[in-house]
């Protein structure tokens, strides 16, 4: 059986943008559905969606007949939760609140395996391997892997150069909405202040030769960002489309029903 290919990381390696979606909905049969959508790839969200481990396996199985791109964001850093969810066949980890150049060192640490790593080996009860099935695992896995720290407050950017200097560290993405609360703007990641802080880490990630993400659910602002060096974007969540398109649906039937009620009269 082939290793399989962490085609993210190899769009990423270059230079392809890619448009992606959250995943916060926590169930594969959803997954499934926006993966017929038409976007590069998803980020199956352990941070903020009501996922667990089975959750997120789940939904990697979902995605794994589509050409679509699954990203996994961490709960945290924890080292026993990163080795579970690569167990599960993640590839590609997004880890939030990345502060300074130790913590990505652990992070990467994290996602090897010895000696280069402190990543446990349990192939037999792993997805990762199909159990066992794929031919040369240990000499391949590393390869495949691929991390996007998160910078989401003004430590990280205080920190981001010496972070970018981390080998093993793929990717950087911006997260607005956090470090519009730790710059004083909570609710407000379209201050000023904070996008020149996102347009200037943007220019700086893209300058290291490393791989530039961000958040933004404006097509205007996520063209600019692109414009400057974003690589890979989301520009939406699951949850909120399927709310907001539910609440349109249920207003306008809403309003011809009474249109039609006031006409009877």
């Amino acid at each position: 059986m082939q290793m399989p290919r962490n085609d993210f990381k190899r769009a990423l390696q270059a230079g392809e943008t890619q448009i992606g979606l959250f995943l916060g909905l926590a169930n594969g049969y959803a997954a499934e559905v926006v993966a017929t959508a038409g976007f590069d790839w998803l980020l199956i969200d352990g941070e903020h969606g009501p996922n667990d481990l089975r959750s997120i396996i789940q939904q990697l199985q979902a995605l794994a007949p589509y050409p679509v791109r699954p990203v996994v964001r961490t709960v945290d850093h924890d080292v026993a939760r990163i080795k579970q969810l690569l167990d599960g066949g993640a590839q590609t980890l997004m880890v939030p609140m990345v502060e300074t150049a130790a913590e990505a060192e652990s992070l990467v640490r994290a996602m090897r395996y010895p000696p280069h790593g402190i990543r446990g080996v349990g192939t037999a009860l792993a997805r990762a391997a199909r159990w066992n099935g794929v031919e040369g695992y240990f000499a391949q896995a590393d390869g495949e892997m691929c991390l996007i720290v998160q910078i989401e407050s003004t430590a990280g950017l205080a920190g981001l150069d010496d972070i970018l200097k981390v080998d093993g560290v793929d990717a950087v993405f911006i997260g607005p909405s956090d470090l519009a609360a730790s710059m004083g703007h909570l609710g407000n990641p379209g201050h000023p202040d904070v996008k020149a802080a996102v347009e200037d880490a943007i220019t700086r990630i893209a300058a290291s030769g490393k791989a530039a993400g961000v958040f933004s659910a404006d097509p205007a602002i996520a063209a600019a960002y692109q414009a400057i060096g974003a690589r890979f974007l989301l520009v939406g969540v699951d949850a909120l489309l399927l709310r907001n398109a539910a609440a349109t649906l249920a207003a306008r039937f809403r309003q011809d029903s009474a249109g039609k009620s006031g006409a009877a009269y």
